[in-house]
Parts: structure tokens; sequence; C-alpha cells
């Protein structure tokens, strides 16, 4: 593969609200009624992220390096799993480009989250925050999203070769 050569990976992930859990999105607790499930922190946004990064390498997925079978990811950060993302991508000579990402929720904002949430994702990358995009839309309160059952994130990342 050439030195400029640039690969793109694309991730979704998505996860239910329930009572009585922190919502957790790009790193950051955001106060709300609800959070979200799942056998990690359950940061959707962070998982997506993951397999962008992850599929732009040709690594697999979140689930493939972080199972949920195995107990000692209950309960984890995300952001250490995208810390380990990281390692994964180097020890294949890979680095980050870019990351852009979006979140879809109805409630809450997570607007006056983005700062911070950029600055975790881009610390956790190693790469600069001018590199990491987070976004946010509604579903227009159609489906599971719309009807606030649940939150979803994509994102797109885009690798170079470090060598």
């Amino acid at each position: 593969m050439p030195e400029t050569s640039v690969r793109f990976g694309f991730g979704y992930d998505v996860h239910r609200f329930a009572p009585s859990r922190r919502l957790r999105l790009g790193g950051v607790t955001i106060p709300h009624t609800m959070g979200l499930v799942g056998h990690s922190d359950a940061d959707v946004l962070i998982h997506a992220i993951c397999d962008a990064v992850l599929g732009a390498a040709s690594l697999g997925d979140i689930g493939h390096h972080f199972p949920n079978s195995q107990r000692k990811y209950k309960g984890i950060s995300s952001l250490r799993l995208l810390r380990e993302v990281r390692r994964i991508i180097k020890r294949h000579d890979f680095v980050v480009v870019n990351v852009d990402s979006t979140v879809v929720l109805e409630v809450p904002r997570i607007a006056p989250h983005v700062t911070q949430m950029r600055g975790k994702i881009s610390r956790a990358l190693g790469i600069d925050v001018s590199q990491v995009s987070v976004k946010a839309t509604t579903n227009e309160t159609i489906g599971f999203v719309g009807r606030q059952e649940g939150c979803a994130a994509f994102a797109v990342a885009s690798l170079r070769l470090s060598i």
C-alpha cells in the first residue's frame, strides 16, 4: 500500500435507554433522567468511533476485540476501549487522520457538551481536537429514537499509514 494511501471506515451503534443508568456520550457524563444500557458504559458515540477506526484498518469491530462475553469489559469506560483501538491500529502502522460523528437522540441536548467530548475523543486517539467532529440531530419523533427509547450514533474515520 502506498504511503499516501488514506482509508475510510464507518461505524454505527445503538443502545436503549433505562432508568438508574448514567448517560455517557463521547466520554462525558450528561445529566439526564435515563442512561444507556450495555455491557460497558454503553457510550454509543465512542462505540461507533471504535468501529469506524477499526473498519478503516480492516481489523474487525468492537465486538471482536472487546466481546461482551468477557467480564473484564463489564462496565468499562468506552474511552479506555478507544485508547486500546488506537494501540491496535498503531501496531498495524496506522494513525487516525480524522473522525466525523453524529449522535441521534431527542433529548437531552448535547451541544453544551460537544467541546468536552471532542477533547476526550482527540486525547484518546492521540490527535488534535481539530481532527474530531461531533454533531447531533434528532429523529424528528420517528422510530425508537423519536420515542426516546434509545440513542444511536454514526461515525466515519479516515486513517493513513504512519510509516
